[in-house]
C-alpha cells in the first residue's frame, strides 16, 4: 500500500446544533471549506473534534460523513480510540475501520497508563493489533488529553517494521526529537506530521511529511502554500513561518470555542457551541483577538496571492 499522502492535514472540528446535536449540515459545509483551501487529508474524529465527548455512534457517524463527502477527493483518517479497556478499544476501533476511512489512527496514550513504559505500550499494542482488520493502515496520535504520550524514536521503528502504520501526527514540539523519530524511520511507509507551528519549516528541511494541527482550522491555506513553496521561496517562507508561529499563540485561547468563532466569521459555522469547553466565557476580547488574527490574515493572503 502507498504511504499516506504528504501536506497539510486539518484536526476536523465537530458543529453542533444549539440542541447539542453534531450539526451535520455544518459539518459538510466544514469539509467544503477545508477542500477550497487545498489542504491535502482530512483527520475526523481527534481531540479537536471533541471526540472525549462525542458517543461511539456518533464518532462512527462522523467518520462515516466526512468520508463520503469527501468523495474520494481527498483521504480521510480518523482516530475515535478513546476508552480504557482493551475489549473496549477492540470495539470502537473496528466500529470506526468499518467507516470506510482511509487509515485508523490510536491514540498513544490510550495504549498504556502514564507511569507505565515503553514495553507495557508494545505489549498492549501488539495484543490489539491481532484484534485489528489486517488490510486497513494505522496511524498514531500523541494527543495532549489525557495526557501526552510521546512515542520514542525505539518504538517508532518497531511500530514502522510490522508494515502497518502510515502516520504519526506528532506533538512532541522538539525538533531535535523530531529529527531522531525521522532518522528511525527514514526507510519506512511511515510520514510524520508536525503539529507544531513554531518548528514546521525547520522540521521541513530534514523530511517531515506536513503539517497536522489546530491552526489549519483558522487559516489552512497558509501551511498549504508553505509546504508547496518553501523550497523554491525561502525569504517568502521564513516570514510565512513567522507569523504562523505568532499567530498559533492563539491556541491557548478557548480551543476549540475560538476557532468555531473564526469559522463562524468565514460564514461556515453557525454558532461557536462546544461540549468540552465553557463556550459562555469566551470574552468580547477573546472574539476581538481571533478578529484580528483573521484581518491579518486576509492581508497576508493578498500579499502571497492566495485566493
Amino acid at each position: 500500500m502507498k504511504p499516506i499522502a504528504d501536506g497539510v492535514w486539518p484536526t476536523m472540528l465537530t458543529p453542533f446544533s444549539e440542541s447539542n446535536e453534531v450539526d451535520f449540515d455544518a459539518l459538510g459545509r466544514l469539509v467544503e471549506w477545508y477542500l477550497a483551501k487545498q489542504v491535502d487529508g482530512l483527520f475526523a474524529v481527534c481531540q479537536s473534534s471533541e471526540m472525549f465527548a462525542l458517543s461511539l455512534e456518533e464518532r462512527v457517524r462522523i467518520a462515516a460523513f466526512v468520508k463520503e463527502k469527501a468523495a474520494g477527493r481527498v483521504p480521510v483518517i480518523a482516530s475515535g480510540h478513546v476508552s480504557d479497556g482493551f475489549e473496549e478499544q477492540v470495539k470502537e476501533l473496528k466500529a470506526m475501520a468499518g467507516t470506510g476511512i482511509d487509515a485508523l489512527v490510536l491514540i498513544t496514550n490510550r495504549l498504556a497508563a502514564q507511569q507505565e513504559s515503553d514495553e507495557v505500550l508494545r505489549s498492549n499494542l501488539e495484543k490489539l493489533l491481532a484484534q485489528l482488520p489486517a488490510d486497513i493502515k494505522l496511524g498514531f496520535y500523541e494527543c495532549p488529553y489525557p495526557y501526552k504520550r510521546v512515542i520514542s524514536p525505539e518504538l517508532l521503528r518497531w511500530c514502522a517494521e510490522t508494515g502497518r502504520f502510515y502516520f504519526l501526527k506528532d506533538t512532541c514540539c522538539d525538533l531535535e526529537l523530531l529529527r531522531a523519530k525521522k532518522q528511525a524511520v527514514a526507510d519506512a511507509r511511515l510520514n510524520i506530521y508536525n503539529a507544531n507551528s513554531a518548528t514546521l519549516l525547520e522540521s521541513l528541511k530534514f523530511g517531515i511529511a506536513g503539517y497536522s494541527g489546530i491552526m489549519a482550522n483558522f487559516h489552512p491555506e497558509f501551511y498549504v502554500w508553505l509546504l508547496r513553496n518553501w523550497q523554491d521561496q525561502m525569504e517568502a517562507a521564513d516570514h510565512l513561518s513567522s507569523f504562523l508561529t505568532m499567530s498559533s499563540w492563539i491556541e491557548k485561547q478557548l480551543y476549540p470555542v475560538n476557532a468555531k468563532y473564526y469559522l463562524m466569521l468565514e460564514g461556515v459555522l453557525d454558532n461557536y457551541l462546544c461540549r468540552v469547553k465553557d463556550f459562555t466565557q469566551f470574552s468580547a476580547t477573546d472574539r476581538h483577538e481571533v478578529e484580528q488574527v483573521r484581518r491579518f490574515s486576509q492581508t497576508l493572503a493578498r500579499q502571497y496571492a492566495i485566493s
